[in-house]
This record gives C-alpha cells, sequence and structure tokens, in this order.
C-alpha cells in the first residue's frame, strides 16, 4: 500500500505540474496578442524555476516547520529539508507553490516587467502562499488540528479553493489595479490571438486537475475516485452553462468563452471534491458558469479594473464560491459524504471567517511585496516597450514573423 500510495503521489505532482507547464502557459499565452506570446511563455517557465528553488529552501519549511501546533508561521526548523523522509510531500506541495503565482500573472499580461514577476513570485510565495498552506493544510491556526482557533472544526478546503484560488485571485486584483490597464482598455483591448492554443492549454489544465484534486484525497477509501468525478463533472456543467449564457447576452458560444467556464468549474469544485457528490459537483459547476462570467463584467465594466485574464473573477470568485457552498451540498442528500458531525451552519461559519482571515492577509501582505519589488525591479513597462511588445522588448524574440 505504501508503494502504490508514493506512486500515485508522484503521477500526481507531474500532472499537477503539468498544469502549469505546458497547461496554463498555452492558454494564457493564446489569450494575449502574439507579440506578446512568448513573455508569457517566460514569465510561467521562470515563475516554475524560481518557486522550485525557493520552496526547497525555505518555503515548505515556512508551511509546515511546526505542523500540528496551531501556529501562524511555521519557521525555520526544515530549512534547506536535509529530511528525505518529507520530500515526496514537499515535491507534491512544490507543484502547487508553482501554479499559484503563475495564476496572478494572467491580470498582468502584456504590460508588466518579467523582473517584477520573478521577484514578487518568489517572494510571494514565502511570505503568503507558504503560511497560508501551513495555516489550513498542515495543523496550522484554521486547521481541524485541536490547536487550532476553531476549536478543531477547521476550514475545509481539499486542494486550494482558499489557499490557491482566494489568494491568486485577490493578488491579482490588488496587481492589476496597482498597475493600470492596457492601452484603450476597456473599450478597445485586442482579441486573443490564438484561440486554439487556448483550447489546448485549457484542456491540459483539466487533465492535469486530476491530480490537483486526486491527489490531495486518499486513495485507499474511494477518496481520489470521489475527487477526479466530481471535478470532472463541475467543469462540463460549468462549460454547458457558460456557453448558454454567453448565448443568451451575445447570440453566439465562444470556444473561448467554453474552456473559460470549464476552468470556472475546476476552481470551483477544488475546495469541495472531497465531500460532495455527483449532483453537488453539478451544481457548483452549474452556478460558477453563470456566476464568474458576470463578475467580470463587474471587474472590468463597472469596477474599470483591467484583470486581463480575468483572474479574480474566475479563479478567487470561483474559490470562494465552492469553499462556501460546501457545507450546504456536502449531505448524504446530495451524494455527499458529510462534515463528519459538525453541523451545516457552524461549518458555514468557519468556512466564512476562514476565508476573511485569508483575504485580508492576502490584500495586505501582497501591497507590501508588490510595493517593495517595484521599488527595487519597477513593475510596469513604458507605453514605447508596451506597444513594441514584451516578447522582443523583455526577451529579444518573437514567436511569429511580425514583418
Amino acid at each position: 500500500m505504501e508503494i502504490a500510495s508514493t506512486v500515485w503521489t508522484l503521477t500526481c505532482t507531474a500532472l499537477v505540474l503539468f498544469m502549469t507547464l505546458p497547461g496554463l502557459a498555452l492558454f494564457y499565452g493564446g489569450l494575449v496578442r502574439q507579440k506578446n506570446f512568448l513573455s508569457v511563455l517566460t514569465q510561467c517557465f521562470g515563475i516554475a524555476a524560481i518557486v522550485s528553488v525557493a520552496w526547497m529552501l525555505c518555503g515548505y519549511s515556512f508551511a509546515v516547520g511546526n505542523q500540528g501546533s496551531g501556529s501562524w508561521f511555521g519557521g525555520f526548523s526544515l530549512v534547506g529539508l536535509s529530511d528525505d523522509g518529507l520530500w515526496l510531500d514537499a515535491l507534491f506541495q512544490m507543484t502547487f507553490a508553482i501554479i499559484t503565482p503563475a495564476l496572478i500573472i494572467g491580470a498582468l499580461v502584456e504590460r508588466v516587467k518579467f523582473s517584477f514577476i520573478i521577484a514578487f513570485s518568489a517572494l510571494w510565495v514565502l511570505f503568503v502562499y507558504a503560511p497560508v498552506m501551513g495555516w489550513i493544510w498542515k495543523g496550522g491556526a484554521l486547521s481541524s488540528d485541536g490547536f487550532g482557533i476553531f476549536n478543531g472544526v477547521g476550514l475545509q478546503d481539499l486542494a486550494g479553493g482558499v489557499i490557491v484560488h482566494e489568494t491568486a485571485g485577490l493578488a491579482a486584483l490588488v496587481l492589476a489595479i496597482m498597475l493600470g490597464g492596457r492601452a484603450g482598455f476597456p473599450a478597445s483591448v485586442k482579441p486573443p490571438h490564438q484561440p486554439g492554443l487556448v483550447m489546448v492549454g485549457a484542456a491540459m489544465l483539466w487533465v492535469g486537475w486530476f491530480g490537483f484534486n486526486g491527489g490531495s484525497a486518499a486513495p485507499g477509501d474511494g477518496g481520489s475516485t470521489r475527487a477526479i468525478l466530481v471535478t470532472h463533472l463541475s467543469a462540463s456543467a460549468a462549460c454547458i452553462t457558460w456557453a448558454a449564457w454567453e448565448y443568451r447576452k451575445a447570440g453566439k458560444m465562444s470556444l473561448v468563452g467554453i474552456v473559460t467556464g470549464m476552468v470556472a468549474g475546476l476552481a470551483s469544485i477544488t475546495p469541495a471534491a472531497g465531500h460532495v457528490g455527483p449532483v453537488g459537483a453539478i451544481i457548483i459547476g452549474g452556478v460558477a458558469g453563470i456566476l464568474c462570467q458576470e463578475v467580470i463584467g463587474l471587474v472590468k465594466n463597472r469596477f474599470n479594473i483591467d484583470d486581463s485574464l480575468d483572474v479574480f473573477a474566475v479563479h478567487g470568485v470561483g474559490g470562494l464560491w465552492g469553499t462556501l457552498v460546501l457545507p450546504f451540498l456536502a449531505g448524504g442528500w446530495f451524494g455527499g459524504a458529510g462534515l463528519g458531525g459538525v453541523s451545516i451552519g457552524e461549518q458555514f461559519m468557519v468556512q466564512l471567517v476562514g476565508v476573511a482571515i485569508v483575504g485580508v492577509f492576502t490584500v495586505i501582505a501582497t501591497l507590501i511585496i508588490a510595493n517593495v519589488c517595484r521599488a527595487i525591479f519597477g513593475m510596469r513597462l513604458d507605453d514605447a516597450s508596451i506597444e513594441e511588445g514584451s516578447d522582443y522588448i523583455s526577451h529579444g524574440e518573437s514567436a511569429y514573423d511580425l514583418s
């Protein structure tokens, strides 16, 4: 059983890394203009490299060092990670740490400096992502451990609705406001240059998400099967409702819209995949396909914030929706696994307070880190460089012959 568990975890580790490289890179890359395509790929690749090193040196320690103590910070006891008994867990968790800041760049594409992205991602993973992960997954302050602040109940988040999607979504919103919009936003923003690549990247995300959620559940008791099944159903339901809602509003169902709906369904089911059943998953995904689409309009048109690739609306709102609705859909009448004797009301209050604590911390810490990085490296490319395109200005290359 131990060998099978190790093989399963290693397989899921590969799937989660596959989500970022090449899945998210192609998904985001297809959504930008052709002169910025390579910059997105480079940012995803650079984040994977810098976060991997930072995570193994001290990020894992900052999350796990005081495991089970109900603490707010993991400490320095595992810096350097010399204990090979922890390597498997650290490796699996590293892939989550990679994709979370990579999600954030979707709000900043086509106008942000590469140096800012790399510096911000390294610091943000260490001082935002790692502590939050420890609070919820590793016996920290918001966990079900007896030392947690919720008296043994704990915030339920199977694979990162709060840890990954809420933190990334809120950080993306903060940075988008700081950075300012693209030229011509919102009236004349150019459409995606390659919707076909968007679909290819999204398909990789769909497959990789089975490792994301399935690897976070216990394989021996059917937990992984439940997680993968409801993950697929939520994504499918969100595709349907997003497409139907888009058709209702615009008279057409776009490929980019359908695959974005799928991502909203995946983000929304992530926290709840360990508790809800098939019916609950369809409800979560079905609502997400409409809810996240409407929030995109609010962010861009009502509040005039250029979250370029809709990170907050799709990931932030999706993750929050799945986290908060979890207690109501975990019951057996929806095919759920239950809440372990905790009442719906009690669990909901824990979920609500937990996301509020994480939200406030994420916003404040993101502002501090972003301002430090901006002061040292700058943040926004100048207007002439933006017009020329990030591919050539930042990396001296072009994905296409633009002559």
